[in-house]
């Protein structure tokens, strides 16, 4: 009997290292930090090389627009 209960107290305390906290709002902050981050690296990194070609693009859409 001492034994089982000694598996519920170590299980229960388990769950509750493993369950996620209270403060859920809190979200992954290193995590989006690092992905806004790699997308401002990528959206530089092609318009490095693809400036011209955008710029480009651009122009056609905006006198198609403009007439």
């Amino acid at each position: 009997m001492k034994f089982l209960m000694m598996i519920q107290t170590l299980l229960t305390a388990l769950q509750l290292r493993v369950s996620p906290s209270d403060d859920s709002e809190r979200g992954d902050v290193p995590g989006w930090v690092m992905i806004t981050m790699m997308t401002a690296i990528l959206v530089a990194a092609l318009l490095v090389v693809a400036q011209d070609a955008l710029v480009n693009m651009f122009q056609n859409a905006m006198s198609k627009i403009s007439g």
